[in-house]
């Protein structure tokens, strides 16, 4: 065997050789294998930070929010609240460890150069504001030592998030009340009067006898039934404005004459302080007394107590309530003609039949803005129902609140 051909022979003994292949493919796959591992653990990690990060944008930009609607904070307190959310949230969430000041220290520095926080404040009707407040915020996920094999070292999240809040905003009103306090009025409701052993107990049969004597039970008159309504519409207007600075009440009574009215004036303790005072005497004629209402309401002194004291022009009401029909077809007349001016001029009418006969109820319905504003009351519960869904409904107006 030649030397040429001895080395030929060589060659192909040790390329046909297949010892040590295992060795040789796992030195070239095991790096991939390893980097494959490095991203499924950053993967898992980047789903996390992803979830943690918009967490805390939306944690953040609740209570930027909340603080500024509800807690009179400023805007730049307001974002220093947001951020020290963004911070927490990303520090817990991700479990940063906190022994570690240099983790910690990153994790907050990412924060504080990658978010970006505007808020949006806007005057509401009223004097309340409404805010929105924007949160946009960003975080690098470094990978591991075996991910970067592939040549990626690290990738950004983002996210985004908007939350909107808003101040109480009061709104002005003037209310006027229009008060039945005929003879009927005395008349007893269904209603006992637990506060009394006895009472004279006035009804339809009875009324103006010098005969009748107290009996027991005793039982709630409709007057008396008036003023527990009362109350509780004006019990409304307490708690929406507490201060006095938003709401004036009046309030006039009539029977067959026209008598002098509270004048309107701040809150409704005035007002209140009348209709506790009124006794049921006389016939009915409410003409008048509506007309009184109005102009009341109308004249520009009204409007100028409102824009002197909290810069509005006030929402305007009238409360007619009567348990008769009057006396006289004239006063239909005039308490009708009365009702389209004020309804004309963006007044509301509220109107309430108390166990009145289908001629006062008809007045009322044809009075009443529309028929949600018209209540029909047989007995003391339903009368004191309908004044409080009148005091829910106008101090709501008052108070309008959004979160």
């Amino acid at each position: 065997m030649t030397k040429k051909t001895e080395k030929q022979t060589l060659i192909a003994r040790l390329l046909g050789d297949r010892g040590g292949n295992f060795a040789m493919m796992t030195a070239i796959v095991c790096p991939l294998i390893i980097a494959a591992g490095g991203v499924a653990i950053d993967l898992t990690k980047i789903v996390m930070t992803r979830t943690t990060l918009q967490d805390a944008a939306d944690s953040a930009a609740l209570a930027a929010a909340s603080a500024l609607a509800n807690d009179s904070k400023s805007k730049a307190e307001a974002k220093l609240l947001a951020m020290q959310f963004l911070k927490t949230q990303m520090n817990g969430g991700l479990a940063v460890d906190e022994g570690s000041k240099a983790a910690k220290s990153d994790s907050d520095q990412q924060i504080a150069t990658g978010t970006d926080i505007t808020i949006t404040e806007t005057a509401m009707l009223g004097n309340g504001k409404s805010y929105k407040v924007d949160i946009s915020t960003k975080y690098t996920v470094k990978f591991n030592a075996f991910t970067r094999l592939l040549g990626q070292q690290s990738t950004v999240m983002n996210a985004k998030s908007t939350a909107e809040s808003a101040t109480e905003s009061k709104n002005a009103l003037s209310m006027f009340l229009v008060l039945d306090k005929s003879g009927s009025m005395a008349w007893i409701t269904n209603e006992k009067d637990k506060t009394l052993t006895s009472c004279i107990n006035w009804t339809e049969q009875n009324w103006g006898s010098s005969k009748v004597k107290a009996t027991s039970p005793c039982y709630v008159s409709k007057m008396g039934a008036l003023k527990l309504a009362v109350a509780s519409l004006f019990t409304q207007f307490t708690l929406a404005d507490p201060t006095n600075t938003f709401v004036r009440t009046g309030a006039i009574s009539y029977d067959l004459a026209s008598y002098t009215p509270s004048e309107l004036a701040w809150g409704s303790t005035a007002s209140l302080a009348y209709v506790n005072k009124l006794v049921a005497d006389g016939g009915t004629a409410s003409g008048a007394s509506m007309k009184t209402a109005y102009d009341k309401l109308k004249a520009a002194t009204e409007n100028t107590a409102h824009k002197t004291k909290n810069g509005q022009v006030p929402t305007k009401y009238i409360v007619f309530m009567t348990d008769g029909a009057n006396n006289n077809s004239s006063d239909d007349t005039s308490t009708l003609a009365t009702c389209t001016s004020a309804k004309k001029d963006g007044m509301e009418i509220y109107t309430v039949a108390f166990m009145a006969p289908t001629a006062g109820q008809n007045l009322l319905k044809a009075c009443a803005t529309d028929g949600s504003h018209y209540f029909e009351a047989t007995n003391m519960s339903a009368l004191v129902a309908a004044f409080k869904v009148i005091g829910e409904r106008t101090s709501a107006v008052v108070s309008r609140l959004t979160k």
